[in-house]
């Protein structure tokens, strides 16, 4: 067995109704960096750096958990995306700002963390969390 994943990459695809505003609230404003862009005949798409991506899998019992701990009811669909970032509260009142909704503030979490939960561009569901520490 090796350490090595056969899987190099995971990418995360969205299709975004509004494209030009999903583009600047996830390039400009949450500051994810452009690797590449890319236009056919009437359509365009753009890939944007996010760090080290993993996949969490969850069942709906511990989900629904999550929820709770984060926002106080069931609310996420079946996919949320999570970005760990060095302010959650900070990143949360600058993403408000350019039109997320917040749906939770900032909240300390039993795993120690400061998540806040955001509906974003895109249709998405996002957490931003921090990580507490010690």
């Amino acid at each position: 067995m090796t350490d090595e994943s056969p899987v190099k990459e995971l990418r995360l695809v969205v299709t975004a109704e509004d494209y030009d505003a999903a583009l600047r609230f996830y390039r400009d404003v949450l500051g994810l960096t452009e690797r590449a862009a890319f236009a056919s005949e009437g359509g365009r798409v753009t890939i944007l750096e996010a760090g080290r991506a993993t996949l969490e899998l969850t069942d709906p019992n511990h989900a629904a958990f999550i929820d709770d701990v984060e926002v106080g009811r069931r609310v996420a669909g079946h996919v949320r995306v999570a970005f760990q970032v060095d302010d959650s509260a900070a990143t949360t009142e600058r993403l408000a700002a350019a039109g997320a909704d917040v749906v939770a503030g900032p909240t300390r979490t039993p795993w120690n963390s400061l998540n806040a939960r955001l509906e974003a561009p895109g249709a998405l569901q996002l957490t931003l969390f921090t990580e507490l520490g010690e």
